[in-house]
C-alpha cells in the first residue's frame, strides 16, 4: 500500500533543513534501492525556498509508514512542525509494473 508522508517545516528552518540535506538524501537513496521510495521532493514558499516534503512509500501497514517516516534525518533533527501520514491511491500517470 501506498502512504502519503506530508511534511511541514517548522518556522525559520531553512538552515536545519540545508545541514540536514545530505543525511536526508542518503536515506531516501536507500529507500529507493530498496524500492519502499516511490517520489519525493520538496513543498516551496513564496519565494521558491523549501518549506516542507512530500515523500509516497510503498509500506505494508501504516505503523510501517510512520516508521520510515520516524527514520528520515529530516526528522530526527526536528525539522518537522508536523508530518501527517495518509494512504494513499495512485490513480492517473502511475508507472507501468514490469
Amino acid at each position: 500500500m501506498l502512504f502519503a508522508l506530508l511534511c511541514t517545516d517548522r518556522e525559520d528552518a531553512l538552515a536545519l533543513r540545508l545541514a540536514t540535506r545530505d543525511a536526508h538524501i542518503a536515506y531516501l537513496n536507500e529507500l529507493n534501492d530498496r524500492g519502499t521510495l516511490k517520489f519525493a521532493g520538496p513543498f516551496l514558499d513564496a519565494d521558491g525556498k523549501p518549506n516542507g516534503s512530500l515523500v509516497v512509500v510503498e509500506a505494508d501497514s501504516s505503523a510501517e509508514a510512520k516508521a520510515l517516516a520516524a527514520s528520515d534525518p529530516y526528522a530526527k533533527a526536528e525539522l518537522f512542525a508536523s508530518v501527517e501520514i495518509k494512504p494513499w491511491n495512485w490513480v492517473f500517470n502511475a508507472p507501468v509494473k514490469n
